[in-house]
């Protein structure tokens, strides 16, 4: 693959122009009627034109062959894969918890490598989400695959091994502590150069992941624009046969292509893929009393409507100091009304001493089911003196929604799944004393 020097671009959502050759890039217009070095200009939009100019996202792509170059497409079977309306199961109140999925011993690639937990909404409306699981130890480019997700854009939170991935607008890499984020449409191959590897994908079905609003926390904090990277422009000039897969209207199909797909020199535009290193986070936390609501740790957020609720919501807990008195520094007894999927990256989360709730895990709160600290933290936080702490050496993550998520099949008859793990409150003690009014 042709790669420039210069790996990526700084800022979030900006309009990048980059290319691989000099001179690549027509000037003054998109599609001049003879294009240099005998490119094909393409339009790849990932909003409806008329939306407003602050919401409108495109980019130009200037590449060696046009994408209606290829066969039609077959069906193809993912034994794996489930997508919306997620209707195996019906929706299941009980908390839920996953041991990590163990490394295939056959040559496993990421898209054979994926297996669905849960999901919710419905992708032919734009609303919902679908979170995936891969394990895998083999690169597409082994196979010559390609794919691209018609569905929804995809964010990659890998948890063990390099994640790369060669795309058509460049080429993007990811340590366990980073994150991708592929543009629903974009043509890409996921590559593990280190071999055995892990991790987890949010499929976001909604509007496009955003930063924030900050409110009174002003003008800087959480994830900062600048960290936010963008591949430069490569591509791939090779006219061998390959695969090309597509997830569409919730299934799989493939079809042959005589060239590579990644055949992009130049583009210009603000729909690209985005690389973010989550240790660049500004955590903002309580530095007087009480355990903060974990909004106040959202890395992006996929809007929808009414205004504050959030088709889906990135969130992590990461290092950061714990300095509220006269607290209870866990996080509390709670019932919410969004649902929340939450998976590990490294060390311990803080709610769960236990153990259980191992780095490559998961677990599932649907909406108002009850969850919290398990007996072992209630009694030391409760009981602890209160000094400054550090959390250190660990990162954990949420995928919140306003919608209930529907688990599968595949994932309740998985022997990953924790049948017991609601035993971790079941030895509550019973405090409750009406001749004591002391604590």
């Amino acid at each position: 693959m042709t790669v420039n020097t210069k790996s990526y671009m700084s800022g979030f959502g900006n309009e990048f122009a980059t290319e691989a050759l000099p001179n690549a890039l027509p000037e003054g217009q998109n599609s001049p009627q003879k294009i240099n070095y005998g490119l094909y200009a393409e339009q790849l939009t990932g909003s409806p034109f008329t939306n407003p100019r602050a919401t409108n996202k495109r980019s130009w792509l200037y590449r060696i062959q046009p994408s209606v170059k290829q066969r039609p497409f077959e069906p193809m079977k993912h034994s794996g894969m489930a997508s919306s309306p997620f209707n195996e199961l019906p929706a299941n109140p009980t908390q839920m918890r996953w041991d990590p999925l163990p490394i295939p011993t056959k040559k496993t690639d990421f898209i054979d490598g994926l297996v669905t937990i849960a999901g919710n909404g419905d992708l032919f409306n734009w609303t919902g989400l679908g979170i995936h699981l891969y394990a895998a130890n083999l690169s597409m480019s082994d196979k010559n695959r390609y794919f691209y997700n018609a569905d929804g854009e995809m964010l990659f939170v890998p948890q063990q091994g390099l994640l790369q991935i060669r795309s058509e607008m460049g080429v993007i890499k990811a340590f366990p502590g980073e994150i991708i984020v592929i543009p629903r449409g974009v043509k890409f191959a996921v590559d593990f150069p280190e071999g055995d590897s892990r991790g987890y994908v949010c499929e976001n079905y909604g509007q496009p992941f955003v930063l924030p609003d900050l409110g009174p926390i002003g003008a800087n904090g959480l994830a900062n624009p600048r960290d936010f990277l963008t591949p430069v422009a490569s591509y791939e000039d090779s006219t061998k046969p390959c695969e090309l897969i597509a997830k569409f209207g919730g299934n799989f199909w493939t079809t042959e292509l005589d060239h590579s797909p990644l055949d992009v020199v130049a583009w210009h535009g603000n729909y690209a893929p985005y690389k973010y290193n989550l240790e660049n986070f500004n955590t903002i936390n309580t530095v007087s009393f009480d355990h903060p609501d974990p909004s106040i740790f959202t890395v992006l957020t996929s809007p929808s409507l009414p205004h504050g609720t959030a088709n889906v919501d990135f969130v992590i807990f990461p290092p950061r100091w714990m300095v509220a008195e006269n607290t209870f520094r866990p996080p509390y007894f709670h019932r919410n009304l969004m649902s929340e999927f939450m998976g590990l990256i490294k060390g311990k989360y803080d709610g769960k001493e236990k153990g259980g709730f191992a780095p490559g895990g998961c677990s599932l709160h649907n909406c108002m089911s009850p969850h919290g600290p398990d007996s072992a933290t209630f009694e030391r936080a409760s009981n602890t003196e209160l000094m400054p702490q550090k959390i250190e050496d660990t990162m954990a993550f949420m995928f919140e929604s306003k919608y209930i998520m529907r688990t599968t099949k595949y994932a309740m008859d998985s022997k990953a799944y924790q049948k017991d793990y609601h035993d971790v409150w079941q030895d509550m003690p019973r405090k409750f004393d009406p001749r004591s009014k002391t604590a």
